[in-house]
């Protein structure tokens, strides 16, 4: 992505060599979720004893009371493993997708935003991860303990597997993206929208906006609140890296590398010339 500078075609040159790059960039990224849906199909096919739909139907398993998911559609056991090792591949190519991503946005980067990415590309792997883990081991028990005990005699529960994943997938990937809270908010300090000042001013309304967090991903009061902790922590977490965004963003408006790193460096003054000795004048 260097810039060019000349007129005429060498303009139209620099557009085609971008989108080579990115051309590239993309089969690179292509590649390894390719890699990464092999790893996921040998996992889950010639691993011996290991089966991908019980490990996944293990929060439901204590409340179906000894008997089984059942499906409707001869495709659906397909189907939900299918899902599962698509899921499972992003997981693996996303350090290379995000790899592939810095490298092609950061030539048109600040020095000191360069020295962000890569602590942010690895945090947004790490808190998606964490968010997801959580939400299979603790808030997606929790959720359907409270829904299942709303029972009725006039009801027999006979959950389909394919509504079960679904709905667990839901609720997987809303605490996932819930947990790039402290992503965002650097995201917004870099760009200068917020600033930690502002954000310690509405602690409050922190507090409450992870109650109304986990009003949408859950109706159980029990994991509601047990999302809203974890959500207030994280936005305290966001205000510290939002301090250290905000120091580093003013330390680059007014250090020295306030310049692209593409760009050249000013040419040296012209050297200024003495002024003429008159005759008779002492040296």
């Amino acid at each position: 992505m260097a810039r060019r500078r000349t007129a005429g075609g060498m303009a139209e040159m620099a557009f085609l060599d971008h989108l080579e790059e990115l051309r590239q960039r993309l089969f690179r990224c292509a590649a390894a979720f390719a890699f990464g849906a092999i790893i996921a199909f040998v996992l889950f096919t010639q691993v011996p004893h290991f089966d991908v739909i019980e490990f996944l139907s293990r929060p439901i398993t204590p409340y179906l009371h000894g008997a089984k998911l059942i499906y409707l559609h001869p495709g659906d056991a397909f189907q939900i493993v299918l899902d599962a090792g698509f899921a499972l591949a992003f997981i693996i190519a996303s350090p290379v997708i995000l790899y592939q991503l810095w490298g092609f946005v950061s030539p048109a980067m600040y020095s000191h935003e360069k020295k962000l990415v890569l602590p942010v590309l690895g945090g947004i792997v790490v808190l998606f991860i964490a968010g997801v883990a959580m939400a299979f081991t603790l808030i997606l028990p929790m959720t359907i303990k409270f829904l299942v005990g709303v029972e009725s005699t006039a009801l027999q529960p006979m959950i389909a597997a394919s509504e079960y994943f679904g709905f667990a997938i839901y609720m997987c990937l809303a605490f996932g993206a819930a947990f790039e809270l402290p992503i965002v908010i650097m995201g917004l300090t870099a760009l200068g929208l917020t600033n930690p000042n502002f954000l310690a001013k509405y602690r409050r309304y922190a507090a409450v906006g992870g109650l109304i967090v986990g009003c949408f991903i859950t109706p159980d009061p029990t994991a509601m609140f047990a999302i809203a902790i974890p959500m207030y922590g994280l936005f305290e977490l966001s205000i510290v890296l939002s301090r250290m965004v905000y120091k580093w963003r003013q330390r680059g408006e007014t250090g020295d590398d306030s310049g692209s790193v593409d760009e050249p460096p000013p040419p040296p003054p012209p050297p200024v010339r003495d002024a003429p000795r008159r005759l008779g004048a002492p040296a």
